[in-house]
């Protein structure tokens, strides 16, 4: 049975950054939206009252993507806050634990770090939206992943490996979950100033791919929407880095830089 309830979309980390632009571009073109965040209540608030100025609605929503009892109980507070109004039929997952680290100062607790956050929430939250999918309707989960996961350095190794066991993800849950559920990968390059980088050394990044830019905030929000509304894709990786993972580098670009 179809419905012709409001859309909703739950997007990760959207209180600020990628995030955040995700989330108004989604409710520009008319999702009602969950913005979830961590510790930024602040900058939560305040996406929440940019969204509500172009008319949609708008909830703020506060979880630890590492505790396992806290994400699985995202879904159903996201969607009680909707009740009859509105149905979720989105989750992208936007939030993502990054820190350095290699194989001299690897460790299981920065590894695990990154897993329950990188990848098990974001599988906790797919198998969350497919279970309240009603049949007949269809869902999609936008995972975002890293350009880095196709030309590969050994720069931020647990980062690395948790976004290329959520890359293997995506392509498992879109087999098993389908036809409820899509789930695609978008696959960013350098796009914003990441931990002590400068402005200068994030532009000299910026342009190390054969368009001469990578991609903007804008540019993945913009990546994001067209696979939320192309219903014929699923299990896949769209790249969105200005060409950036064709131009082989011994070390992450923004050293390179």
């Amino acid at each position: 049975m179809t419905t012709n309830r409001q859309k909703v979309a739950l997007i990760t980390g959207a209180a600020k950054r990628i995030g955040r632009t995700i989330a108004l571009e989604l409710a520009e073109r008319g999702w009602d939206i969950i913005v979830h965040y961590h510790r930024s209540a602040d900058e939560a608030a305040a996406t929440v009252r940019e969204i509500e100025l172009l008319g949609r609605r708008a909830y703020a929503l506060q979880c630890d993507l590492s505790d396992e009892d806290a994400v699985k109980a995202l879904l159903p507070a996201a969607a009680a806050l909707f009740g009859e109004r509105g149905r979720l039929a989105c989750v992208v997952n936007n939030a993502s634990l990054f820190e350095k680290d290699g194989a001299a100062d690897f460790s299981l607790r920065v590894l695990n770090a990154h897993m329950h956050a990188n990848l098990a929430a974001p599988i906790l939250l797919a198998q969350a939206l497919h279970a309240a999918t009603p049949d007949g309707e269809q869902s999609v989960v936008v995972n975002l992943l890293d350009q880095k996961l196709f030309n590969m350095n050994p720069d931020f190794l647990s980062y690395t490996l948790s976004k290329a066991a959520l890359q293997t993800a995506t392509t498992m849950l879109a087999q098993e979950l389908a036809p409820k559920l899509r789930v695609v990968g978008v696959a960013p390059g350098i796009t914003l100033i990441s931990g002590d980088q400068t402005q200068a050394a994030f532009e000299r990044a910026h342009q190390i791919t054969p368009l001469g830019r990578s991609s903007s905030a804008d540019d993945i929000a913009e990546a994001v929407c067209y696979v939320v509304h192309a219903k014929a894709i699923t299990g896949t990786t769209l790249l969105v880095d200005g060409g950036q993972h064709l131009i082989p580098l011994q070390r992450d670009v923004m050293f390179v830089a």
